[in-house]
């Protein structure tokens, strides 16, 4: 029986040392580098750069196993997310949507929003989609398209704040919280009142979910949060102190590349700890996560304001380029108070590659934020770019010793 035990726990400590993650490689890659990236190299408390790049590689069945790189990645060292937090909301969504499908719901179910608390706004219809109501289904579309704020917010107030945290803790994305809403000014008080929402398939009213309330700070062991030496207030006029971000969203380069892995590949992950998504919802996803939105109709972009690539920064950085045609990437990016942050899942049909990559840069050389002088063209997209690059092309070395099967991700984006 000790025999067993001993054996047992040195399984178990192989397998740990097997998934230890590497933190010196990525450092190594960009020194090899200079031209790339010692502009940030040489300035790492400045830009506050982290990195989580994951390799997968199949058996001989396809089966997928992974090995973990990370540069300067501290779940504590707080930066401002952006809409990166809307995957989760979409996921979130969907699962809630699944709990309650014996009210009939659907995530083509129209959603009609209301009011009750100072501030909060109405949607009654949405000229966007085909049937000119608004859904779940095409804030989502909206969401992953082009990072809609409105879409996110009224996902945000179907979920309700509770259910988003504890979703979340649930997941095991113990570093995270989503507190409230975007683009609007919500914070405090009113962020923790969302919105009644009624919900119609035709005429008929299905499901009617009440304002809901939600007291819970959700504090973090999180440092960082005070930033840079000064601030332009809701007037304009610059404040001579640093900028605090405490009580805001917080969602952790870790934590963003677990969800990302999850939804990715939920058969490399316990039954138990996979999302509540059914197939439908896992094509959902991956088809406007992966979609241009120069190949939308519903909703409809204007090209000059959102090209094929603008969503794509860990390969394209913000260029208006036409988009390689054996490349798709899964991605969902943010960008505010100089932080650009992407996490993403990227597969090349043509030469069998496929790997995760998740990073945040930023740049805001006066020292003032919401001033909107940040060096995003100059700094922050060049870096995303020329990382994501670099990656592929050391992916494109790299020897797999399967032949890789990825027509789970080839969608139809007709």
């Amino acid at each position: 029986m000790n025999r067993v035990l001993v054996i047992a726990f040195s399984l178990i400590s192989l397998s740990v040392m097997a998934q230890k993650t590497d933190t010196v490689f990525l450092k190594k890659l960009m020194e090899s580098k200079p031209e790339l990236f010692s502009g940030v190299l040489n300035h790492p408390h400045n830009n506050q750069i982290q990195i989580l790049y994951t390799q997968v590689n199949r058996s001989a069945k396809n089966k997928p196993t992974f090995k973990t790189y990370s540069y300067h990645v501290d779940p504590h060292h707080y930066f401002y997310p952006a809409s990166t937090v809307k995957l989760a909301a979409v996921i979130f969504a969907l699962e809630k949507i699944n709990r309650l499908k014996n009210t009939g719901l659907s995530a083509k179910s129209t959603m009609i929003t209301d009011s009750s608390y100072q501030g909060q706004t109405k949607v009654l219809k949405d000229t966007s989609a085909k049937s000119g109501m608004p859904s779940i289904e095409h804030y989502i579309k909206k969401i992953l398209l082009t990072s809609d704020n409105d879409a996110f917010n009224r996902l945000f107030e179907f979920i309700g704040r509770a259910e988003i945290n504890e979703k979340l803790k649930k997941n095991g994305l113990n570093n995270s919280r989503i507190l409230n809403r975007l683009a609007i000014g919500d914070a405090g008080e009113s962020a923790k009142h969302t919105n009644p929402v009624k919900f119609y398939n035709g005429n008929q009213l299905i499901y009617d979910q009440p304002a809901q309330y939600d007291p819970k700070e959700y504090e973090l062991k999180l440092t960082n949060v005070v930033m840079g030496k000064g601030y332009m207030d809701s007037a304009d006029r610059l404040v001579n102190k640093p900028f605090s971000l405490a009580g805001k969203n917080a969602f952790a380069i870790n934590d963003q590349h677990k969800l990302m892995r999850k939804l990715i590949f939920p058969e490399a992950f316990p039954i138990k700890e996979r999302f509540n998504l059914t197939a439908g919802d896992y094509r959902l996803i991956y088809t406007y996560m992966s979609k241009y939105p120069t190949e939308s109709d519903y909703p409809k972009y204007d090209q000059k304001e959102f090209w094929a690539t603008y969503a794509k920064m860990l390969y394209y950085g913000r260029e208006r380029i036409n988009p390689e045609p054996n490349i798709r990437i899964f991605n969902k990016y943010g960008d505010s108070y100089g932080f650009i942050i992407d996490n993403a899942y990227f597969v090349d049909f043509k030469n069998g590659i496929e790997y995760f990559l998740t990073a945040v840069v930023q740049s805001n050389e006066d020292g003032i934020f919401n001033d909107n002088i940040y060096e995003y063209d100059t700094v922050c997209f060049p870096f995303m770019k020329n990382l994501g690059r670099t990656i592929y092309e050391l992916e494109l070395k790299r020897v797999k010793k399967h032949r890789l099967n990825l027509t789970k991700f080839k969608m139809d984006y007709h």
